[in-house]
């Protein structure tokens, strides 16, 4: 049976433009991706939210995880607060896993996502998800919590975000996805 870790951010500071936390909404997510999951025959693991970074990736790399996906929303710099949108889609360069698994998930958030032409696959070498987990890892930023329109979509579609993920996943593993 398959085994992923979820890690949903830890960034309670991390607040939306009106109101919430990076934190709650990712962790929202993550829930709504269980069903999901067990459903396909997925099984996982998860941070919790008085974790640190660090020992975040301790726990992934203290079992052998199959994937590691990190669930995040992005914020803007100061200089262009509230007016970025987009998906972005992380994985370390080397890893072809990774960027396999990255791209699955950009096809299936493509049904979800508000503008499937924003959406982009980016590797990346400085994150410490992708770089310290054991697991071949991607890190999603689902979209802008610092634009009120992204903040508002990403609350209105908890369920469908989470769907495309878990799908993601059940895709990677060759499996088809089921519902329930």
């Amino acid at each position: 049976m398959p085994k992923i870790y979820l890690s949903p951010s830890v960034q309670e500071y991390n607040r939306y433009v009106d109101g919430g936390s990076e934190e709650y909404y990712m962790y929202l997510i993550a829930d709504a991706m269980e069903p999901y999951l067990r459903a396909n025959g997925i099984d996982f693991d998860r941070n919790q939210p008085e974790m640190t970074l660090s020992q975040v990736i301790a726990d992934s790399n203290a079992q052998n995880y199959d994937l590691h996906l990190a669930i995040h929303s992005n914020a803007s710099p100061d200089s262009s607060a509230g007016q970025n949108t987009g998906a972005e889609i992380y994985y370390f360069p080397t890893s072809q896993r990774g960027k396999r698994f990255a791209d699955i998930i950009a096809e299936n958030y493509k049904s979800v996502y508000r503008e499937p032409g924003d959406i982009r696959v980016i590797p990346s070498a400085t994150l410490a998800e992708l770089r310290r987990t054991k697991a071949p890892a991607v890190l999603i930023e689902v979209g802008y919590h610092d634009n009120r329109g992204e903040a508002q979509w990403i609350r209105d579609n908890i369920d469908n975000i989470a769907r495309a993920l878990a799908k993601s996943v059940v895709e990677y593993f060759g499996m088809e996805f089921r519902e329930s």
